[in-house]
């Protein structure tokens, strides 16, 4: 069981639990000082799920960001985050997400959310595991956000229909990442999902996605959520 930190009056708190997945694996989860409308999974979470306390300045509605850290060997990161490096690996991973930190989230904070107020974002491979989850059976994320995807998962030939997705995109005509980024916003609206693509002027790295977990709360809504 791990501990909580607060962020100070008004701002929510972070609480740490490390898991038995993978010889021990943690996940931060961001809570809000009020209770959640909307909750959002990811990855990375050495980058991401600190950000959840900035939504507490924005206008959506209390959001609880739960965030699966990462392993330090970037090659099992990416064997976790994209289906087509290791499809063993992605699926324990898989597993691990959707059932056992999803119950365990569920359990600990009261928090049970329908798939309609469930979201997945990610940054770069993390953005690919977003879109992979989105696509997914049992169809338990009804939203994604997905900041500079990266390039080792492409569109299957059958997308799901109706799936919202806000994906940030950095200008830079000609590189690999954004060109994903579009490949997958085209992709999407063709099978009759909702995509709102954002493009700013940044790097690849933690300011430009930190930018981007922001302005994403004016992406496509979570149904019944307002987020």
């Amino acid at each position: 069981m791990g501990g909580g930190a607060s962020l100070g009056a008004g701002s929510g708190a972070f609480v740490t639990e490390t898991f038995e997945h993978d010889g021990g694996r943690q996940v931060t989860v961001y809570v809000p000082p009020d209770p959640p409308e909307a909750i959002v999974f990811a990855g990375d979470r050495q980058v991401i799920s600190p950000w959840g306390g900035d939504l507490v300045a924005t206008d959506v509605p209390p959001t609880i960001v739960v965030g699966v850290h990462r392993p330090v060997d970037e090659m099992l990161r990416l064997q976790e985050y994209s289906p087509g490096f290791d499809p063993e690996r992605f699926a324990a991973h898989e597993t691990f997400l959707v059932r056992d930190v999803r119950r365990r989230t569920e359990t600990r904070f009261g928090v049970a959310l329908p798939s309609e107020r469930t979201a997945m974002f990610g940054v770069s491979a993390s953005g690919l595991l977003a879109l992979a989850m989105g696509l997914r059976p049992p169809h338990v994320f009804c939203a994604v956000f997905c900041a500079s995807p990266g390039a080792g998962y492409q569109p299957p030939a059958a997308m799901p229909a109706r799936l919202p997705a806000y994906v940030h995109r950095r200008r830079h005509a000609g590189a690999v990442l954004p060109r994903n980024a579009t490949l997958w916003a085209t992709a999407i609206r063709d099978a009759g999902g909702d995509v709102v693509m954002n493009e700013r002027d940044g790097s690849h790295g933690d300011v430009f996605w930190h930018l981007a977990s922001i302005r994403g709360s004016g992406g496509p809504a979570i149904p019944g959520s307002g987020v």
